[in-house]
């Protein structure tokens, strides 16, 4: 996916607006006045706010893809889950316009292809996750107790719920410190005793 600069400025810029105003905040008028364009000059680099989201979208399950594959595979089943979500937390933290991407909220009933770039995004955390939750369990690390997509539905929930907690904060908290209790709180439930 190529995307310019001004593209990404725009991008961000939508990400802001998505995070304190929802889906209806985010008009091209709005986006213009943010930025301090003209909305035609919005119009030359995106035909329209479904667009945008879109471009956001995929451009966040590229950027997700190309951080998690450059994963060190040395590492032992647990110490790349830990990293993982340590990677996530940092990400984040440098681009908090982005974390309305983690909840999709209001951008689901916006169109089938807005749905589709979503269903992308997760798919790409999934390929990233699962194979460390099974390589775990295959080692005898996390428990096979529950499945590896139970598990993966607690983390991914709980991911979630993390980041809504750190949005509906205004971003306040040290996202760092608190998703790495949050992630010493997962291992000690899905760890083999």
């Amino acid at each position: 996916m190529d995307i310019t600069p001004r593209q990404l400025e725009i991008i961000e810029a939508a990400g802001k607006i998505l995070n304190s105003s929802g889906v209806t905040g985010l008009t091209i008028k709005n986006l213009a006045k943010e930025m301090k364009f003209s909305e035609s000059a919005i119009y030359r680099h995106f035909a329209s706010k479904e667009e945008i989201i879109i471009a956001m979208l995929n451009y966040l399950a590229q950027e997700v893809d190309e951080r998690l594959t450059n994963f060190v595979n040395t590492l032992q089943p647990e110490e790349k889950f830990v990293a993982l979500f340590h990677e996530q937390f940092r990400f984040f933290n440098a681009n908090p316009h982005f974390a309305v991407a983690v909840f999709s909220d209001g951008l689901m009933e916006q169109s089938q292809m807005i749905n589709e770039a979503i269903l992308n995004l997760m798919n790409v955390k999934i390929r990233h996750l699962m194979p460390i939750i099974m390589e775990g369990q295959q080692k005898g690390v996390f428990t096979n107790a529950i499945t590896t997509e139970e598990i993966m539905h607690i983390v991914m929930g709980t991911f979630k719920l993390q980041m809504f907690k750190w949005r509906i904060a205004n971003f306040q908290f040290d996202i760092n410190r608190i998703g790495d209790n949050m992630i010493q709180s997962i291992l000690t439930l899905i760890k083999n005793k």
